[in-house]
């Protein structure tokens, strides 16, 4: 849902964000040493949606429903249960909040500006061509009943 919503023809972004949080847990993990950050990209993931869908309703096992913005939380309370250790989704969490805060939050504060910014050269590889408003196509191209 974050790809097709938040990042809707926005594909540069959406890479810029794999890229930004991986490169800030792998950072992260090896300070604690932590080295299996799977958990923690999809913790960053499910961050990152959840505070951007605080509307939503999410049901949990069947068991709990509750607003989007707990899912991370519960998540990793469940993980808890399990018997696994929490640092991981506390880092992805952690990480999640920093690019929301980052591309969300401190943009829209009085002084605040973009300190996220995606290379030009991912906008070129990957986002599709802004079309040109003074375009004309030629007649053949234009649609219309065929003429013969």
């Amino acid at each position: 849902m974050l790809e097709e919503g938040s990042f809707r023809g926005r594909t540069a972004d959406f890479v810029f964000m794999f890229l930004f949080g991986g490169i800030l847990m792998t950072l992260l993990g090896f300070l604690g040493s932590l080295f299996f950050l799977g958990q923690a990209l999809v913790a960053m993931l499910v961050y990152v949606w959840s505070r951007r869908s605080p509307q939503v309703r999410v049901n949990f096992f069947g068991l709990l429903t509750f607003q989007a913005p707990f899912l991370p939380w519960a998540l990793m309370g469940f993980s808890l249960l399990l018997g696994n250790s929490i640092l991981v989704d506390l880092l992805g969490i952690a990480v999640g909040h920093i690019y929301y805060f980052l591309e969300d939050v401190f943009p829209n504060q009085p002084g605040g500006k973009r300190l996220l910014l995606t290379p030009s050269f991912l906008k070129l590889l990957l986002d599709a061509p802004e079309e040109d408003p003074n375009y004309l196509p030629l007649p053949e191209e234009q649609p219309g009943p065929l003429q013969q």
